[in-house]
Parts: structure tokens; C-alpha cells; sequence
């Protein structure tokens, strides 16, 4: 079993960007700006049961993070666009491991997804020899490589 005490003592990256995600309405709206640059009401009218209240509070908070840019153009009435950063594109793996591991418990492909069109697959089979293999860490029965966490 791994010693998680160390990760409990200082912030845990896992933790960190939980925080900072804030949940899945987060996750939604960056699903919805990923590929296009979106105002308010079309966010509200693509995220149905999202309230006005809870979508302005979470842009914020994603605007605050870094991950989203709001841009205001000076016109009557006022118009307001955000679109994901470059800081919130590197959840690019995050949400692809999300979409893959869904659409296998879900047992189907049939969901067109804007993070991953044009894609390449973030998990592939790849031969590794033993004496690798003993330097990784096992999770769930997936194999991390020390270096750079990717899944071997």
C-alpha cells in the first residue's frame, strides 16, 4: 500500500486541481468552450439545469485560475466572450482519460465530444520490457511510469 501521509502533509497536486475545477459544472463549461469562444446565455442554453448564479460563480472562479479568458468588447449592450487559455488546454489528457474511460463504462462511441475531435488516443498499448516494469508503480491495475506518470 503507498504511504499518502507525506501528500496529506503538503498539497496534494490531485487536491490541488480538484480544488481548483471546482466540481462538474467546471468541467461542462470548459467540455462547451473548447473548441469555440461562447457567451454567457449560450452557455446557460447549453448547460441545462446550470443556474445564472451558479455558471457566473464558476466562470470566475475558472477566469481567477487562469484556465478560462473572459473578453469584453466595448459595445451596446455589452458583449462578453470566454474561451479556455493555453493553462486550461493542458487539461487536454485529463478530460481525454475522462471522455475513454466514460465511453467504455457506457459501452458505446456514439458521443461526439469537442475535446476529442481531431484527437490522437491519450492510452495506447505499448510493449515495455520487464525491467522497466519494475521501476513503476501499479494503480487499479494500471502501470505508471516513474517519470513521467504515463500510463505504460
Amino acid at each position: 500500500m503507498l504511504d499518502t501521509h507525506s501528500c496529506f502533509q503538503s498539497q496534494c497536486p490531485i487536491q490541488f486541481i480538484l480544488d481548483m475545477l471546482g466540481g462538474k459544472w467546471s468541467l461542462l463549461i470548459l467540455r462547451q468552450l473548447w473548441d469555440q469562444d461562447c457567451r454567457t446565455h449560450e452557455l446557460l442554453t447549453a448547460l441545462p439545469g446550470i443556474s445564472s448564479k451558479t455558471l457566473t460563480a464558476k466562470l470566475r472562479s475558472l477566469e481567477e485560475h487562469g484556465i478560462i479568458a473572459r473578453r469584453a468588447y466595448p459595445e451596446i449592450p455589452p458583449r462578453v466572450e470566454y474561451s479556455v487559455t493555453p493553462k486550461g488546454k493542458e487539461l487536454k489528457p485529463v478530460f481525454m482519460a475522462l471522455y475513454q474511460v466514460g465511453q467504455q463504462w457506457l459501452h458505446r462511441d456514439d458521443c461526439v465530444c469537442p475535446i476529442t475531435e481531431n484527437a490522437e488516443p491519450t492510452v495506447a498499448a505499448t510493449t515495455v520490457p520487464v525491467k522497466e516494469l519494475s521501476n513503476c508503480r501499479r494503480s487499479n491495475d494500471i502501470l505508471y511510469s516513474p517519470s513521467s506518470m504515463d500510463v505504460i
